[in-house]
């Protein structure tokens, strides 16, 4: 069999069995955001790859936003464990023949992301390789560790921001196939103005991972969103044992994302389902809990439906990104 004919949910569920097993002292292991590590205090690891011509496309992605973004997708995940970033540790892989300015302005972009997060790089490796490959080790603390597993039927479900922000951002730029420097103005190829596009290129390019603080005293479980809200979603159903109901138009989506996918004839509903890469947090809280977030569906016994506003079931597949995937 293939890895393509596997997917990336099986292969996860492969290694989950084989290496599940949890030593004293090892809290959460292999199937959450983050590793938790209890060390007098809780100690919270993830790590993210990111691999040329797989997660991002050099046509379009400068080395400064590809070393920002690599920092914010790893602190995404102890902010989705509900911890506080403290330390990274970069593995960088490049062509022998890589540019001293390239190597410069990617770490420009890794330290922009540190001073935003407030976390310091304490090592890692550099390597040649026959592409550009990035491996990125974040380390936090956490008290009451938030996990994947703790949705209770009749729970709502919440989301820190706007869906599909990130994949419309990335249609564009398949569009236009160049660079976008955030510090000039200029619509040459874009499909709307500036000011609608800027910010959904940014989601893309430039995610800002969100700090759980003003909602972890509510939360009963957590992911962040980067592979999509349907896929996302179920993952932390799973991990629950639960169901979820969405209500299609409690999903909260920006403007910007509305006009320019109907400019590019394509689905806004699809992008907020499924497009991947916002970071927004995806939560659950108890329905009496006050919560500052947007409520999009409440917690069920089994299934994913989304309705819309007369209770309708509205069909959709629980696509998302997924590695090896046929559908890529």
């Amino acid at each position: 069999m293939k890895l393509s004919q596997a997917g990336e949910l099986s292969l996860l569920e492969i290694l989950r069995k084989r290496f599940g097993s949890r030593p004293r002292g090892v809290l959460v292991g292999i199937g959450d955001d983050a590793a938790v590590i209890s060390a007098g205090k809780n100690i919270l690891l993830t790590t993210d790859m990111m691999v040329e011509g797989v997660h991002f496309d050099l046509s379009w992605t400068t080395p400064f936003q590809l070393g920002f973004k690599l920092v914010s997708v790893n602190i995404s995940d102890i902010y989705a464990m509900g911890g506080i970033p403290q330390y990274v540790l970069l593995n960088f892989s490049a062509h022998r023949n890589c540019s001293r300015e390239f190597f410069d302005q990617f770490f420009d972009g890794i330290e922009e992301a540190l001073k935003t997060y407030g976390v310091i790089l304490i090592g890692g490796d550099i390597s040649s390789a026959e592409r550009i490959m990035l491996s990125l080790t974040a380390v936090g603390t956490g008290g009451n560790v938030l996990k994947r597993k703790g949705a209770r039927v009749g729970d709502r479900i919440y989301v820190t921001g706007n869906l599909g922000d990130s994949a419309c951002g990335l249609a564009m730029l398949r569009r236009i196939r160049r660079t976008i420097d955030f510090t000039k103005r200029g619509r040459r190829g874009l499909p709307v103005t500036w000011d609608v596009a800027a910010p959904l290129l940014r989601r893309h390019l430039m995610p800002l991972a969100r700090n759980p603080k003003r909602i972890l005293h509510a939360a009963t479980a957590m992911i962040d969103i980067s592979d999509g809200l349907i896929i996302d979603l179920s993952r932390l159903c799973t991990e629950s044992g639960v169901g979820a109901r969405i209500q299609l138009s409690h999903i909260p989506v920006s403007k910007e994302m509305k006009a320019t996918a109907a400019c590019l004839e394509i689905s806004a509903r699809d992008l907020a389902l499924s497009g991947g890469e916002d970071y927004e947090l995806l939560f659950t809280a108890p329905a009496k809990a006050k919560v500052k977030a947007f409520c999009i569906g409440e917690i069920t016994r089994a299934g994913i439906a989304v309705v819309d506003d007369n209770g309708k079931r509205i069909k959709v597949s629980a696509r998302g990104y997924q590695h090896f995937s046929l559908q890529g």
